[in-house]
């Protein structure tokens, strides 16, 4: 290999996926050890087995501390501009019973850890992934983010994993883009250090983050943002006038207020809410509600302004004996969202629907004119209340012409191959599609174009 070009050899080692394999190609010959220093990436991540055998008495002599080799693999690369760390995800496994001491040697936002090695690299670096190893971080406060902040000023992108987060002298970062934070205590109760110092945030994920009461996101050039709320805070408000891909999961806040109106794609996932106002949000296309609510009717009603809404996903998770089944039917859900061209009925939802089709039928919609693709996930209990339920659809849905027959695994295949025939042979101008569905895998497409 040392016959190769420099430039040859150098694109070698950058794609290495474990920079581990790098400090080993530097002890091989001496032109790799030169070219190595070239490196524009390190990527080292603790493994399990390098864990376990830093804990063992028999060879933890022999094990090199993880943080010595990361600070060595950055002393001796020159022009860095991306460096991720952290521990295997094997490792968030590990309870504080499973550990007997009060070690720090995977504590990786530690701040005195981070001044080891950033200024040597702050200069160029353009991203940067820490995933901390939580038994040993989430009960010690680090300042690593106002070091980040006053050292890191071409930052474009900043990942954060099983940390605690202090936004004390935190610094404005114009340059950085795209943020994430992830299982993270942040002590930012209104995220108001997060919008001043990160103003020009075109992606926001925040994922499991705690210590949140009354969050509020201002950001004017935020375009794509998850949000997934591991508390139940007062009230969430969201500020975003550039905001076009919203996926927000939380657990009953009192009110949520979002003001975004370029908004295209919004997943909400809720249990609950005392109010739900959408302030100039009327260029929604595709919307996904998974929600667990008293009244599906009190929050479709939230969208009624919403009539460019023609990609539509509903499921009820949960406690779906008390939504009021005998009030809200496909036929309201249809009123609601009176454009929709593609329906996805979770299984909950679609209980729901049959349930309320069985006690009153169903009346003409203007939306049932537009729907043209359905997919329905089942449980077939009463093999003939189905048929009807499927059959009354698309005698009104007379331009729907996909539909998705996604059945329980659970169900006998000999009632799942007969409901599949009957609708085959009644409606042949459908095109029908089939597969299965169970809890917490993804559906499986079996037959695609009957």
């Amino acid at each position: 290999m040392e016959n190769l070009p420099s430039s040859l050899l150098l694109e070698i080692l950058s794609r290495l996926a474990d920079s581990t394999d790098l400090a080993r190609c530097r002890l091989v010959s001496k032109t790799l050890n030169t070219v190595s220093h070239d490196i524009r990436s390190v990527t080292l991540f603790c493994s399990m087995s390098r864990y376990l055998k830093s804990r063992s008495p028999e060879t933890k002599h022999l094990v090199t501390p993880f943080k010595t080799v990361f600070t060595d693999l950055v002393r001796r690369s020159r022009n860095l501009d991306t460096v991720s760390l952290g521990v295997d995800r094997a490792l968030g496994t590990i309870s504080f019973d499973d550990v007997e001491d009060e070690c720090d040697d995977l504590y990786l936002t530690d701040f005195s850890f981070f001044k080891e090695w950033l200024p040597l690299i702050s200069e160029g670096l353009k991203s940067l992934t820490v995933s901390d190893f939580w038994v040993q971080s989430c009960w010690r406060r680090s300042d690593a983010l106002s070091l980040i902040s006053s050292s890191c000023n071409t930052l474009v992108k900043l990942v954060i994993r099983n940390a605690w987060l202090s936004v004390d002298s935190l610094n404005s970062m114009p340059t950085l883009t795209n943020l994430t934070l992830e299982f993270v205590r942040l002590d930012d109760e209104d995220l108001s250090r997060i919008s001043s110092s990160f103003p020009n945030l075109i992606e926001l994920n925040l994922i499991g983050v705690g210590g949140l009461k009354e969050p509020k996101i201002n950001l004017l050039h935020l375009r794509t943002c998850q949000w997934s709320v591991s508390n139940a805070p007062l009230s969430l408000i969201i500020c975003a006038p550039n905001l076009v891909d919203f996926h927000l999961k939380c657990i009953k806040p009192r009110l949520i207020v979002l003001d975004a109106p370029l908004l295209h794609t919004f997943n909400l996932s809720l249990e609950n809410t005392d109010e739900l106002n959408l302030k100039n949000c009327t260029n929604i296309e595709s919307l996904q509600l998974n929600i667990e609510c008293i009244s599906l009717g009190f929050l479709c009603s939230m969208f009624c302004h919403c009539s460019t809404v023609n990609r539509l996903t509903v499921d009820l998770v949960r406690k779906t004996d008390r939504v009021e089944v005998t009030e809200f039917g496909l036929d309201t859900l249809l009123d609601f969202f009176p454009n929709i061209s593609y329906l996805n009925l979770g299984p909950g939802a679609w209980f729901v629907m049959e349930s309320s089709f069985r006690k009153g039928g169903l009346k003409e919609s203007i939306g049932m004119k537009t729907l043209k693709e359905l997919v329905a996930h089942l449980v077939v209990q009463e093999i003939e209340s189905t048929l009807a339920f499927v059959s009354c659809i698309l005698d009104k849905c007379m331009k729907c012409s996909d539909f998705y027959l996604l059945i329980h695994r659970d169900v006998d295949s000999y009632v799942a191959g007969n409901l599949i025939s009957t609708c085959k042979s009644k409606f042949p101008r459908v095109k029908w599609r089939w597969g299965i569905w169970k809890e917490g895998i993804k559906d499986t497409l079996v037959s695609d174009g009957i």
